[in-house]
């Protein structure tokens, strides 16, 4: 290699100094990764803000002179390993964040390495191809057809939310002969009309700001009492919504609520959309992994009708973050995104076929995730998959149990998917209000997270504030969540005794 030897060994490439300094840069950094994180016995440290946020404050973020890469390791081991959530311990059950596959994280280093850039052929070469293939693989998994689909990897469900409204808003206004990409929204823009539950996620909402048509243009539709949208209630909204001349476009379907993993009834809604002439989009961020378990793949039922799917793979296809995908019944919806940069996708490259992936994405620079969900997919096979899925659902229905079963602890709904919603009740002798239930589990979640004894969930359900186990380690057992729940149990008695005595001395100052 000829070039400037004194940045050798900072980088990555051919010789010899250059390939030592990075073996040996990173099995100093497994061996800091599996000290500091890998052997955790608890799923947070449990230190303090203000303590965790002095560490750093104290630190040069950008020193004069460079830190020795084993220096800086035994730091980052230290300091930010060690006083992270520690995903793959089981009572570590927050959020729809999970314990990433071996061979995801392996697939991170490759791709970090190698860092193709997804926008353009002769940027990626062999990643396009794969992430083609993904993509092809996926289309089938969710029952589009595969000659007629298409999709590419995202950042998220944001992004993909965002995406498929984006191409609803687009292709409904061509109906108008109105090309959005060169005029710009239509002057009848602020009828237009979304629906969605009103357990859908946030950025359907947060979408349609972005999309210029305001949160305003957001209609929910209540749920039942499963977490459904009712569809009864969705036809008179439709109805109401014609009446006084607005304009409904886009109908976002969830497969997999953020808080009951509640599923609405796709099959319904498709029909529905078909009939009124409304873009379907499935949010399946959160449940799309169904489609690989061998025993809940039914819940999708109806997935194949819609016009475009949200599915996430850093959860329940336990890939690292980021990962996710955006797939699109008919491919020429992406007309809608198309633009040519001659040093990118110049028109010739079309004509001779050229695969630049630039033109179906929002980003234009964008990591080759696919690689991670490819190699997990090659590893562990579908059938390993399907097990580990069923798994995690089968422990949320038996955590279910456990809790109905304790005198302490209310269930609030059957799970549908892996998440368990509940709250800690106060005993009827305590004198606790609703307004005090609702301290008292707020001081239960803090308890487990300070003493670094579990990482739960709180959330707000039919008015109160509740405890969720998010439920996606496929190597949690019964026996872990029944610990957890023990120690919840526990805390909340204890709290609740203090909590009444605050409330006598409260009392018996205001006597005085």
């Amino acid at each position: 290699m000829m070039g400037n030897t004194r940045f050798t060994t900072h980088f990555l490439h051919e010789t010899e100094p250059s390939q030592a300094a990075f073996l040996q840069h990173m099995n100093e950094a497994v061996d800091v990764l599996l000290r500091d994180f890998a052997s955790a016995d608890k799923p947070y440290s449990g230190i303090a803000l203000d303590e965790l946020s002095s560490i750093f404050r104290n630190r040069p973020v950008c020193p004069r002179e460079g830190v020795a890469m084993e220096e800086l390791l035994q730091f980052v081991g230290g300091a930010i390993l060690k006083h992270s959530a520690v995903v793959h311990h089981p009572a570590c059950m927050a959020h729809l964040h999970c314990p990433p596959l071996q061979a995801s994280v392996i697939a991170e280093t490759l791709l970090s390495a190698s860092n193709p850039s997804m926008d353009s052929w002769d940027q990626s070469m062999s990643a396009t191809l794969v992430e083609q293939e993904v993509i092809k693989w996926l289309a089938e998994l969710f029952g589009y057809a595969r000659e007629q689909a298409d999709g590419v990897f995202t950042s998220g469900g944001t992004q993909s939310n965002f995406m498929g409204l984006l191409l609803a808003r687009d292709h409904y206004c061509e109906q108008w002969g109105w090309n959005v990409q060169q005029q710009g929204l239509p002057p009848l823009a602020n009828r237009l009309r979304i629906l969605c539950s009103d357990a859908a996620h946030f950025t359907v909402r947060q979408s349609a700001a972005i999309l210029g048509l305001g949160q305003q243009a957001v209609v929910t539709i209540p749920t039942d009492e499963a977490g459904r949208m009712r569809v009864d209630l969705l036809e008179t909204t439709l109805a109401r919504l014609h009446k006084e001349g607005l304009l409904p476009f886009a109908l976002v379907a969830t497969a997999g609520t953020t808080d009951f993993g509640s599923i609405d009834p796709l099959p319904q809604l498709a029909a529905i959309a078909r009939r009124q002439g409304l873009w379907l989009h499935t949010d399946a961020a959160f449940g799309g992994a169904l489609a690989l378990s061998s025993r809940h793949a039914g819940l999708l039922e109806g997935i194949a009708l819609s016009d475009s799917i949200t599915v996430d793979f850093h959860k329940l296809f336990y890939q690292s973050i980021s990962c996710g995908a955006f797939l699109l019944r008919d491919r020429q919806h992406y007309r809608y995104l198309r633009l040519h940069a001659e040093y990118l996708n110049p028109v010739e490259d079309d004509e001779v076929g050229v695969p630049n992936l630039v033109g179906k994405s929002i980003q234009t620079t964008r990591r080759f995730d696919a690689l991670k969900l490819y190699m997990s997919l090659q590893h562990i096979g579908r059938d390993r998959f399907a097990e580990m899925i069923d798994h995690t659902l089968q422990l949320a229905a038996e955590t279910a149990e456990l809790i109905k079963r304790a005198a302490e602890l209310e269930l609030l709904a059957e799970p549908t998917i892996n998440t368990v919603v509940f709250s800690y009740m106060p005993s009827t002798i305590s004198g606790l209000d609703d307004r005090g239930a609702d301290e008292l589990n707020r001081r239960i979640r803090d308890c487990l997270l300070e003493g670094g004894m579990a990482v739960v969930a709180r959330t707000k359900a039919r008015g109160r504030t509740c405890l969720k186990f998010t439920l996606l380690n496929p190597v949690a057992t019964l026996q872990d969540i029944r610990a957890v729940l023990q120690s919840i149990v526990y805390i909340g008695q204890e709290l609740e005794q203090q909590m009444v005595s605050e409330l006598m001395e409260i009392g018996r100052g205001d006597a005085s």
